[in-house]
This record gives C-alpha cells, sequence and structure tokens, in this order.
C-alpha cells in the first residue's frame, strides 16, 4: 500500500492519496477545493492535481473518505465525484451535523448528499483495500477516522505531538467525548502509523504528518498513556476558550454539510454563499 501526500499551505490541510500499486486501487482522504474569501473565488487547482496525479499512476479511484465537516476548508469531495466517478463517505453522524446546521444557513442538507454513511465498524472495499471506520466523535460529533492496513487517518482528532489535539468548541463537540475517542485510538498496537489532518509547524520546523500509536502516548502535549480524564478536559476547555473563530468557518460548513455540493445557482446562474451576522460573536 502506498501513501502519497499533497500539502494545502493555505489551510494547513493534508490530504491522502492511498493506493494500490498493483491493482491500482485507491482512495482519497480529506480533499481540499481552493477558496478566497476576497474575491469570493472557488477554483479546482487543488483538487485538479489530485487528479492529473491519479490519472498519471492509472489508478481507480473508489471513494473519497470525509473524516469530518471540515471548519477550516471546503472539500473537494464533489469535485473528485465528478472527475472520477469516486463515492463520498463519512462517518454515519453526519447527519447529526447537518441537522444543526442546516438551520443556521436556512439551507437543506440530507444523507443523500452524501453516497456512504459509515457506522463504527463498517469496512469499505475499495477493490483490494479494505477501510475501517473507527468512530472518533469529540471535535464534532460526526468525526471519523479511517484505518487501512497498519495506517489510520486522524483527521483532527490527533495531530502531530508537539500540536496535541483538535479543538471542541464547535456545535456538538465534546472534550469528554474526545479524550474516549483517543483512548480507541490509544488501543491500537504502538507501530500503528497515524496520518493527521493538518499540520501547523509549531515554531516554524519542516512540515509533518505521520507519526504513531507509540509515539504520540509518550510525547503527544495533550494527552498521553498517563494523562486522566479529568486533566484533558479541564486542559482542552480552557485552551478553546482563549481559540479564535476560524477564518473560513461559515463558507466552509456549509459547503462541506453537503460533502461539498455548492450552492445551486440563483436566477442569475451565479451561485450565493450565505454569511449570517453574529453568529459567532
Amino acid at each position: 500500500m502506498k501513501i502519497e501526500t499533497f500539502f494545502h499551505d493555505a489551510t494547513w490541510t493534508l490530504t491522502y492519496l492511498v493506493y494500490d500499486e498493483a491493482s491500482g486501487d485507491a482512495f482519497v482522504v480529506d480533499p481540499v477545493l481552493d477558496f478566497d474569501p476576497a474575491p469570493m473565488a472557488i477554483t479546482t487547482e487543488t483538487t485538479d492535481a489530485l487528479v492529473e496525479r491519479i490519472e498519471q499512476l492509472g489508478l481507480t479511484l473508489h471513494y473519497t473518505l470525509e473524516t469530518h465537516a471540515h471548519a477550516d476548508h471546503m472539500t473537494g469531495a464533489d469535485v473528485l465525484r465528478a472527475n472520477t466517478g469516486a463515492k463520498v463517505a463519512a462517518g454515519a453522524k453526519i447527519t447529526d451535523v447537518q441537522s444543526a446546521l442546516a438551520g443556521l444557513f436556512e439551507m437543506a442538507a440530507d444523507a443523500g448528499d452524501f453516497d456512504v454513511l459509515a457506522a463504527d465498524g463498517d469496512v469499505l472495499e475499495a477493490g483490494t483495500l479494505s477501510i475501517r471506520a473507527i468512530s472518533t466523535p469529540g471535535h464534532t460529533p460526526a468525526c471519523t477516522n479511517w484505518a487501512c492496513g497498519d495506517a489510520v487517518f486522524t483527521g483532527d482528532t490527533l495531530f502531530m505531538p508537539d500540536f496535541g489535539t483538535g479543538r471542541c468548541d464547535f456545535p456538538g463537540g465534546s472534550a469528554e467525548k474526545l479524550f474516549d475517542s483517543i483512548q480507541k485510538l490509544y488501543a491500537l498496537p504502538n507501530a500503528t502509523r497515524l496520518f493527521v489532518g493538518h499540520d501547523y509547524q509549531p515554531g516554524g520546523r519542516e512540515l509533518a504528518y505521520q507519526t504513531s500509536v507509540g509515539e504520540s502516548k509518550k510525547t503527544n502535549e495533550h494527552v498521553r498513556s498517563n494523562t486522566t480524564k479529568e486533566e484533558f478536559v479541564g486542559f482542552r476547555t480552557t485552551r478553546d476558550a482563549a481559540l479564535s473563530v476560524p477564518r473560513l468557518i461559515l463558507p466552509s460548513l456549509q459547503v462541506n454539510i453537503r460533502a461539498g455540493k455548492l450552492p445551486e445557482p440563483g436566477a442569475s446562474g451565479r451561485r450565493f454563499l450565505r454569511m449570517p451576522i453574529n453568529v459567532f460573536a
């Protein structure tokens, strides 16, 4: 199994292309759609490069896997679906997130926006590759880590050890649940490889995106094998209270809860994003 990494500098996001060289079977985790809020410009350079690489390798893309409804970037899942026919999969609890947020934007969103909703332990077959869903609520209610072979794609559940864990102050987030989710990951073999969803390069260090269960248990800044739930919840709650709202949260969420589908065109043929005022004031 090969894993290629694509880093989106503007949002610190990591996208993974995972494939079997012999069969050409493949899946992608957390693709990015380019969005510049100043001119309200949505472009597909990043997903185009991903499609180009898939075609260059002669791969069959079976799935695009979403670890959660991202608040800091738009997903390129629907673009990949249109270009490759890959099904878009997310955790089954994404319907809870849709229910919580669709009203905020006065828009429709439902389970049908995704092709597959995976419950904890469900297995998706991407040709010769078997992918297991691990439900990891905490950052959001629908967070799902995806395991294939000895690799787990953690989204915003766990970051590199020197950056710790994802925030828990979004709607439906819970530091208590995130701690429990991390314990599920820490119960995996120490050699299990963890591929993170973002790398913010603290201290200006070089990009890093792969750690292990054993290394995280020993050195994670926020939660180690001997960290108590009370300690973690206290730390995470205090830290989250001091964090600013992600810059792209409003445009991102209304697209991401629909698997990357953009709003339908209006009478003019233009598409419009909704920006409710003072929601996070």
